[in-house]
């Protein structure tokens, strides 16, 4: 029999969908829904909780124009609409989903049987150069912020999809997103890594004084992708003491490049495997992108997550080892760095 090991997640996109469909209460997280995460496919899975990710799309999907600007009046009203959703959700539900803000939290909520939700935003275009909003979003629950998501803005610029590519693509953070990061630095939010372009990896990397992360991202000597991570950075995320999640998503994953959900789960375990040669055991975790990327068809959803593991397990990757990837190494990180 399988076996079902929890899941603290690095990165989902469910919020996205719940806010497009006007789902304003989260109520179909609760009853069930089309794509990866809702609560029945969660418990089938052990997903158990994660990086509940603020993302706001673009207006036009197609082309260039899916990583143009955004406006910031749009930015910011969807910002607050979505960890609106998150707030309604697990304040209605604390038995069920519950929004932490620390390590001891999350444990807690694993112990009572709830998913725990660390509010992450991902993109700042809903942050003005005041930072003001950032502010009142750290007094709602955020702990996690990407400065840019694949475009620009006016903290960075953030790395384009592009195969075959490296991420040394473009400048790096603005000089408000170096305010941006020393706030951060200040009030205890995580600054992910994993949209900014290199030149902003290493800005990131030079000024702060917490362990480096990349909530969701891939292997580049594997794929060579623009999202993905070169050894160099690994190396810094190593000696950082930081994490890299694994990102499921197929085309990140896939030596091709190519967006294809027949990639195999022995891709994956490669990624993972590559990632504990060079970042130790204590340094990979998972980071699904679930509801954001299309996924392996062997995983699917969250309800899939066991044959991940179990893939893990038939290559070699001890018990204690899977533990930490789909766990430990996560909580371990976020009481080094927010609490």
């Amino acid at each position: 029999m399988t076996q079902t090991y929890r899941v603290f997640d690095g990165h989902n996109d469910l919020l996205l969908h719940l806010h497009a469909q006007a789902d304003l209460r989260g109520d179909s997280f609760l009853t069930g829904r089309e794509g990866h995460l809702d609560l029945e496919k969660c418990r089938a899975g052990g997903f158990a909780g994660g990086f509940f990710a603020i993302y706001v799309p673009p207006e036009n999907r197609t082309g260039a124009a899916r990583t143009a600007p955004v406006a910031p009046d749009r930015a910011r009203a969807i910002t607050l609409e979505a960890a609106a959703i998150l707030l309604r959700l697990t304040r209605a539900r604390p038995d069920v989903i519950r929004l932490c803000t620390s390590a001891a939290q999350i444990e807690a909520a694993n112990r009572d049987g709830a998913i725990a939700a660390l509010m992450h935003v991902e993109g700042a275009e809903g942050i003005g150069p005041d930072l003001a909003e950032l502010e009142v979003l750290h007094a709602a629950g955020l702990r996690s912020l990407g400065p840019v998501w694949s475009r620009p803005n006016i903290f960075g610029h953030g790395v384009p999809f592009a195969y075959p590519a490296t991420p040394d693509i473009g400048p790096g953070l603005t000089d408000a997103g170096l305010r941006l990061v020393a706030e951060c630095e200040r009030l205890g939010i995580l600054i992910d890594l994993s949209h900014l372009n290199e030149a902003g990896f290493w800005d990131v990397a030079r000024l702060s004084s917490r362990p480096l992360v990349a909530t969701h991202s891939c292997v580049h000597a594997i794929s060579p992708h623009s999202r993905n991570l070169t050894d160099r950075q690994l190396a810094a995320i190593a000696e950082s003491g930081g994490v890299v999640g694994l990102n499921f998503g197929c085309q990140f994953l896939r030596e091709d490049g190519e967006r294809r959900d027949d990639t195999p789960l022995a891709t994956m375990v490669r990624h993972l495997a590559y990632l504990v040669e060079r970042l130790g055991e204590t340094g990979v975790a998972l980071g699904s992108d679930f509801d954001g990327a299309l996924m392996p068809q062997a995983i699917g959803t969250a309800a899939g997550l066991p044959a991940l593991t179990e893939a893990m397990q038939q290559a070699g990757f001890g018990a204690a080892l899977i533990e930490r990837i789909c766990w430990q190494n996560w909580i371990d990180l976020l009481r080094r760095t927010i609490g």
